[in-house]
């Protein structure tokens, strides 16, 4: 696996009374298994992660989950300061890079997108004030915000594909994966047009090699590194939020035309649904153009016709 920095896997902070209650109570939530240690109020672990609360007020964190919990559980929701602890914690490659993002793979209807965007100090500098992060983790609405500054200050990539072209390509390529690379080549591609930069960050979604061989003259020479949790890099989240944005934007678009509702995700129920009304209004065609055929949800949207 490729590093961009050496792991955060530890994390101390103090918390006052009232802090400390809500972290016990949040934790008990979450299903956290609880144990006696020395001179703590207590310990706790779950996963790959382990908590110590000792009596003095000093949390210890510890595992590779650290820099999650932190980020998305403890500043928001126990300290209540979001900035807290931000430039020790968050695991980021310092220097300038792209990252690559996409979302709709995993929904139904919609199109693919596959953003990109290019940080350099300045820039980064702009987005951790805004607290910019994995789009999974922010409300639409504040996509919405965030989308705007950031294809206002960043040089970035959209490369959306709509369902239509998705199916072709899919036909074509006969994998999700080398769709993704193709998309994701593009995308660099095209920021690449528009500034030097020796390395992209990627989530990880297959082989490197796909990437690498779909990428023409101009990309040839840069580094990709592809990285589990790849939202955890500044850049790449930033891309999360516009390609988020983005598949939103369109879906809605695509609502609108077809005067059906056209559901996120890919819940069976719902989905089957919103597709044997399309089907309905439209014709059997049109499920072509609003959704990704592979799906085995096809079948059961067909079935009910």
């Amino acid at each position: 696996m490729d590093h961009l920095t050496k792991p955060i896997t530890s994390y101390t902070v103090k918390l006052n009374r009232d802090q400390a209650a809500r972290l016990k109570f949040g934790l008990e939530k979450k299903d956290f298994i609880f144990k006696t240690v020395p001179h703590a109020h207590f310990g706790a672990s779950l996963g790959h992660l382990s908590l110590t609360l000792y009596k003095s007020g000093k949390l210890l964190i510890q595992g590779k989950d650290t820099v999650d919990f932190v980020q998305f559980f403890l500043e928001p929701e126990i300290l209540k300061e979001i900035r807290f602890g931000y430039e020790n914690i968050l695991e980021s490659f310092q220097g300038e890079r792209i990252g690559v993002d996409e979302s709709g793979k995993g929904d139904y209807f919609g199109p693919l997108v596959i953003a990109g965007v290019f940080l350099d100090a300045e820039r980064e500098k702009k987005l951790r004030d805004l607290n910019v992060r994995d789009s999974k983790r922010i409300s639409d609405r504040r996509i919405r915000e965030l989308r705007t500054v950031i294809r206002r200050d960043c040089r970035y990539s959209i490369v959306a594909i709509g369902p239509e072209r998705y199916n072709q390509l899919y036909i074509t390529m006969g994998n999700l994966n080398r769709i993704l690379a193709w998309g994701h080549a593009r995308v660099i591609e095209n920021i690449l047009t528009k500034t030097s930069c020796h390395k992209a960050i990627l989530d990880q979604f297959g082989k490197k090699d796909l990437v690498l061989k779909a990428l023409m003259k101009k990309g040839r020479s840069i580094e990709i590194v592809q990285k589990v949790r790849g939202e955890s890099d500044l850049a790449v989240a930033a891309a999360s939020v516009l390609a988020r944005g983005e598949f939103v934007l369109r879906l809605k678009k695509l609502s609108d035309e077809f005067g059906v509702k056209l559901p996120l995700g890919n819940k069976k129920d719902v989905v089957i649904a919103a597709g044997k009304n399309i089907i309905k209004k439209a014709g059997m065609e049109a499920l072509v153009k609003v959704g990704k055929i592979h799906f085995k949800t096809t079948k059961e949207i067909l079935a009910v016709i």
